[in-house]
């Protein structure tokens, strides 16, 4: 078990630079990990070559937010092509949407009483791609809240007063596209986003993998996306979705892996494809 596929730096949401992520998977023990930073690939440059330095396989990812039917479902994509022209246009695009989404969600707290400078929480992003979690640690840095998730509960999760939508690719719009540029287009933490029902639908679009190990996931739940893949002949995926010592997520690297040979057969798909 030496290998975690999904993991999150500075460039999105994480706390921690592309090189201090690998630095720490290597410490851990890994053997494999995916960077999949939420809607950016800027990274994974970074990443690879750290990786190449301290032999240890980085795959490059990114982590797109989609939404259908006011849910939101994150797609994952594996072997992307990182300089592809086309994923940078989309990616700019999105990006556009995160930063315009500060920006209101600071209006809708204003109207909550609690006063928050956009720009501040943009300069504590550092990054094209400021998120919820950026907002929440602004909060807590404030004194609004007194922790991260509380920032969730109170204010920003999607049922929160002051939650915002940004721009989105639609599930299989997205699924879709990930296939196109080459990739292996996979269904982060499927339990979360409680739809189960579409995955028919994703697999129709492209869908080649399920997030079937996830640190939250009880051993029933596990079993569920386990006959999901083999009901759909999906690739089995899984990671700890880490963002960082301190980050507000508690889970160290290494704490939670995979078996190689998941890493195996999705690579084996990506070259049969490719």
């Amino acid at each position: 078990m030496s290998a975690d596929l999904h993991l999150h730096s500075a460039c999105s949401d994480g706390i921690e630079t592309p090189k201090i992520v690998v630095t720490y998977a290597k410490d851990a023990g890994l053997k494999t990990i995916a960077l999949t930073d939420h809607d950016t690939v800027e990274g994974i440059p970074e990443a690879l070559l750290a990786g190449k330095e301290m032999s240890l396989e980085v795959i490059p990812g990114v982590e797109f937010s989609t939404e259908i039917n006011k849910t939101e479902i994150h797609i994952l994509g594996y072997f992307v092509d990182y300089n592809n022209s086309d994923l940078a246009t989309l990616l700019k695009k999105i990006q556009k949407g995160r930063k315009e989404r500060i920006f209101k969600i600071c209006e809708k707290l204003k109207k909550l009483d609690v006063i928050v400078d956009p720009e501040k929480i943009l300069k504590a992003a550092g990054n094209d791609a400021p998120g919820r979690p950026h907002v929440a640690r602004v909060l807590v840095e404030q004194g609004v809240v007194s922790t991260f998730n509380e920032a969730f509960n109170r204010f920003i999760d999607s049922r929160g007063p002051a939650y915002v939508a940004h721009y989105k690719l639609e599930p299989k719009e997205c699924i879709s596209f990930i296939k196109e540029i080459g990739g292996i287009a996979v269904f982060a933490h499927p339990d979360i986003s409680n739809s189960d029902e579409l995955i028919p639908q994703f697999v129709d679009a492209g869908l080649r993998g399920i997030e079937a190990y996830y640190p939250s996931y009880s051993e029933k739940t596990t079993q569920k996306y386990l006959d999901f893949a083999e009901k759909f002949g999906l690739l089995l995926t899984g990671g700890s979705d880490y963002h960082g010592i301190n980050s507000g997520r508690e889970i160290k690297l290494g704490e939670f892996s995979v078996d190689d040979s998941l890493v195996e057969k999705m690579r084996n798909e990506y070259l049969r494809r490719n």
